[in-house]
């Protein structure tokens, strides 16, 4: 069975920075693909980033430059290095699992490409 749980969502203040983890369970950074999404209330969730197989990375234009996908393959789990944060960043983070049979190792950030979803995280930026 698959499981993915977000941590370390938290306030902060614009131009701060923040570390979200992913820890997994069924599921294999070297094998499988991963996203993280996040939500406002009201709104569609949006793709913020992701990471394939091979550990290459793509970011939503919003934030490239700011937020880094990483992964620790020792520990089998995921990251997401938030910096110069706003407050158009605030919303629920969640972490998504791709894990099927065979995935190309081409990063997306399109949901349909995650079968599993973390419960989600909420950041929180605003002075």
């Amino acid at each position: 069975q698959v499981r993915v749980e977000e941590s370390g969502g938290a306030s902060v203040q614009p131009g701060g920075s923040l570390r979200l983890s992913c820890a997994l369970a069924g599921a294999d950074v070297n094998r499988d693909r991963f996203g993280w999404f996040r939500q406002v209330p009201g709104k569609a969730r949006e793709g913020v980033g992701a990471i394939g197989k091979e550990g290459h990375t793509g970011y939503a234009e919003a934030v490239r430059g700011r937020f880094t996908v990483s992964r620790d393959i020792a520990k089998n789990t995921l990251s997401l290095e938030m910096n110069n944060l706003n407050p158009d960043d605030t919303a629920m983070y969640y972490c998504a699992a791709g894990v099927f049979g065979y995935v190309s190792p081409t990063p997306t950030l399109t949901e349909a490409a995650y079968n599993y979803w973390g419960q989600g995280t909420q950041v929180t930026v605003s002075s």
